[in-house]
């Protein structure tokens, strides 16, 4: 038995129809099939116009009803979009001879008169669509069916336009932002010349164990809700730095109505820009100079306590390379002695950094995650989207993170620059800060990140079938070469040499 999750909406008007349309829209995926069911001028062809131009971004996007075309094709933001009107079609030989499951195959599939496809897949939503003479001549009834996979997903579109409708966005233009490599979901709202973003952060399950009976989110101490997010914002807010404001949340459900600050990347035409990323190092000076709490106080009945970015943490993160990168090189795993070479090696030049120095690390300090703000002075010009992993460690992690950016090439006399740049600034706020103890931090932070970016990339390709993410390998390749080059690491550079195949080069 397949499970299924319903929802009937009566329907005052085909207005109302295709704002559900391109509601559901933002739930499409590649693959999917979405049935569309009713007698002949109920309005399939309407809502599948609805929804192909939301996905499409376009209003006035010209979608003909393919009564007489029986496919039609489209490319979206989304993928490729199929809308079929097989009213017409006698039989299955007549769908295949019109090349069916090779058009449709990874689209996002509109069918109207589905039932001639014979029997239809598990997983898919069906939409059935009805007059209702006795409520008005525009009035409908729709209902919505989410069979198998699409049960949850149905679920969650309500859930989240029900959010919405609280917090009086729910008429909002809905158009996607791209995330990051993380399971969340962002949407830029539009609503009467006011922007605002959505963002959709149900609970992550926990994984499977790996060691001592938790499972690698809980070692890693990445959030699981969306409570560190809102302590965190208020807690930089509070301090003076740019963060988007908490305008509404349903923290069981995972969801939040932020500010939206805007479109313009700390990077300039793709790249990094030294006005800028000197203002991102500046804010990171200015947040290394304050004596920072690990609790977090929002209000009388909320407040959250940072993790401290243990040696377990890093080691977790670093094992990566072993769990993943290595063997997506090389086919195959290291021996458990090896393995443990690994982690005493780690474990040795961690142990100096863990725990010191300690400070807010946003974790996420990277040119995605940061927006330029022109309007704004100081500091204030740099906007913070990405922290709700933040932890309490070493102020050289956020560092290595903009200038050793795994998605954008950072020049090494850019980066040197920069980083004496961020020491004059500590050394003029604090008469002990040392610079080659800094330093050294710097190099441990680099290599442990590029570290685990290897792995964490090996992994979305191969795990997660998302290839794009192995273009970048290369650079991060070359940022751990850099850190390793430090004295402090040689037993790590001279295992890396002998155990870590690079990979292909693509200059």
């Amino acid at each position: 038995m397949t499970t299924a999750a319903r929802c009937a909406l009566p329907l005052a008007d085909e207005a109302a129809m295709k704002l559900v349309a391109s509601r559901m829209a933002e739930a499409f995926q590649p693959g999917d099939l979405i049935a569309l069911h009713g007698d002949l001028g109920t309005g399939k062809s309407t809502f599948a116009r609805a929804a192909i131009r939301a996905l499409a971004d376009d209003p006035r996007l010209e979608v003909p009803s393919p009564t007489y075309t029986i496919i039609q094709t489209y490319e979206t933001r989304k993928g490729m979009v199929t809308h079929a009107d097989l009213y017409r079609v006698s039989g299955l030989d007549e769908i295949e001879a019109l090349g069916w499951d090779e058009i449709s195959e990874h689209a996002i599939a509109l069918v109207e008169w589905p039932e001639r496809l014979g029997t239809l897949p598990a997983d898919r939503l069906d939409v059935e669509i009805s007059l209702a003479p006795e409520r008005g001549a525009e009035a409908r009834n729709v209902v919505l069916i989410g069979h198998g996979a699409w049960a949850p997903r149905l679920a969650r579109t309500l859930i989240v336009q029900d959010f919405l409708d609280k917090a009086g966005w729910g008429m909002a233009h809905r158009s996607h932002i791209q995330g990051d490599a993380s399971s969340r979901r962002y949407e830029r709202l539009t609503l009467d010349r006011r922007t605002a973003i959505l963002m959709d952060s149900p609970a992550r399950p926990d994984g499977p164990p790996i060691r001592d009976g938790k499972p690698y989110s809980r070692l890693a101490h990445i959030a699981e809700d969306v409570r560190p997010f809102i302590a965190l914002s208020h807690g930089l807010g509070t301090r003076g730095f740019t963060v988007p404001d908490v305008m509404a949340a349903d923290v069981e459900r995972g969801l939040l109505l932020l500010g939206d600050l805007g479109t313009t990347p700390v990077l300039r035409e793709g790249r990094p820009d030294m006005l800028r990323y000197a203002a991102a190092v500046d804010l990171l000076v200015a947040l290394h100079g304050k004596v920072l709490p690990h609790e977090i106080i929002v209000s009388d009945s909320f407040s959250y306590t940072l993790p401290d970015y243990d040696l377990d943490a890093m080691l977790v993160e670093a094992e990566l390379l072993v769990d993943w990168y290595i063997p997506f090189q090389t086919g195959e795993t290291l021996d458990p002695d090896e393995r443990d070479t690994f982690r005493d090696l780690w474990g040795a030049v961690l142990r100096d950094v863990a725990g010191r120095d300690g400070t807010w690390v946003l974790r996420d300090f990277h040119s995605p995650n940061l927006m330029w703000l022109e309007e704004q002075h100081g500091i204030k010009r740099i906007g913070l989207l990405d922290f709700q992993d933040a932890l309490f460690g070493s102020a050289a992690y956020d560092l290595v993170s903009l200038l050793q950016d795994a998605r954008v090439d950072v020049a090494e006399d850019l980066e040197l620059r920069l980083l004496s740049s961020y020491v004059k600034g500590r050394k003029a706020q604090q008469r002990v800060f040392d610079p080659t103890d800094f330093a050294q931090a710097y190099a441990i932070m680099g290599a442990q990140r590029a570290t685990k970016i290897l792995g964490i990339f090996a992994r979305l390709a191969k795990r997660d079938g998302k290839p794009g993410y192995l273009r970048h390998i290369p650079r991060v390749w070359r940022y751990l070469t850099r850190d390793l080059a430090h004295p402090a690491l040689g037993d790590l550079r001279a295992w890396y040499d002998a155990k870590v195949p690079p990979p292909e080069m693509n200059e």
